[in-house]
């Protein structure tokens, strides 16, 4: 019985989890990428993988631009349809790769939301309390000492965590394995939460992070913590997980000027992802330059 095109797809799914191990989320994300490209393919009457050619991948991407999605949205689905054809090569389903010159159309690149150092010392200081609360800060310490992801703060188990050495041992994206130092306040308040964490453990759990029912934190969890202790400080915008890590490369960057320490801490594999931070701080400098210097402004007077 031969092989549909959806059983390539499940196949190809398959192939991430037990064979590159990626993560859940980022399986999710080829699965929907693959789902949209699946729909597109149906209703081209395209049949078979085989007959999918560069001209209906430069449709499928230039379908999702007039739906609105970003440059990066849309390079991200042209990276799911150039994995799934690499696999199918693999196999030999296929004797070609249709996305591999087909790249997305470039978006204005925005610059990530950051809190000032007033601020994080605001968010941190109304996450008090015992209990939940005592976890809170610890997550929230530590997100920001250390610039973790919100996969990698959920994912870490007790063993990635050594508060002698003042190191936490961190798997980021393609489950590559960081080591990152951890400051004297997180450590403090990793301690605190530590101290109480057991009373609340489900049987076998070895999560850092666990919620009422002692089971391992999820993302959403995270999230909502974060976004309450922001509303309730009264904190303005939409404070999430990510800006914290946006928040520590930015703080860090200004003080040391140094990118491949930053690139380094935060598993950036290309160092032109850590760029962005020094817009950041281009940014910053510009501001004080405008508000400081005699000649930064016209005068109002000509």
């Amino acid at each position: 019985m031969p092989v549909d095109s959806q059983q390539w797809i499940d196949r190809f799914l398959h192939h991430l989890q037990t064979e590159r191990r990626l993560s859940a989320n980022t399986c999710n994300h080829y699965q929907r990428d693959l789902a949209e490209l699946l729909a597109f393919y149906r209703k081209a009457g395209i049949n078979g993988w085989a007959q999918l050619d560069t001209h209906a991948v430069r449709q499928f991407a230039a379908l999702a631009h007039r739906r609105g999605l970003s440059g990066r949205s849309i390079q991200r689905r042209l990276s799911a349809v150039r994995s799934f054809y690499n696999y199918l090569l693999r196999e030999r389903q296929v004797t070609s790769n249709p996305a591999h010159d087909v790249r997305a159309p470039k978006s204005e690149r925005r610059l990530p939301d950051t809190l000032n150092v007033d601020d994080i010392a605001r968010l941190m200081g109304g996450a008090a309390g015992d209990g939940l609360a005592l976890r809170d800060l610890a997550m929230l310490e530590l997100m920001y000492s250390s610039g973790l992801r919100l996969s990698e703060l959920v994912s870490l188990n007790l063993e990635d965590i050594d508060l002698a050495e003042h190191m936490v041992r961190v798997t980021g994206k393609g489950n590559k394995v960081r080591v990152v130092p951890v400051g004297t306040k997180a450590l403090a308040a990793l301690r605190a939460w530590l101290q109480v964490r057991p009373a609340q453990l489900a049987e076998g759990e070895s999560a850092v992070f666990t919620g009422r029912r002692g089971q391992r934190l999820g993302r959403r969890a995270v999230q909502q913590r974060i976004k309450r202790w922001a509303r309730q400080q009264g904190i303005p915008g939409d404070v999430h997980p990510h800006t914290l890590r946006h928040s520590f490369a930015s703080h860090l960057l200004e003080s040391s000027g140094d990118l491949r320490a930053v690139q380094e801490l935060l598993g950036h594999a290309d160092i032109s992802t850590t760029q962005i931070y020094t817009h950041l701080d281009f940014q910053h400098l510009a501001r004080v330059y405008d508000a400081a210097h005699p000649r930064a402004r016209k005068s109002d007077k000509q």
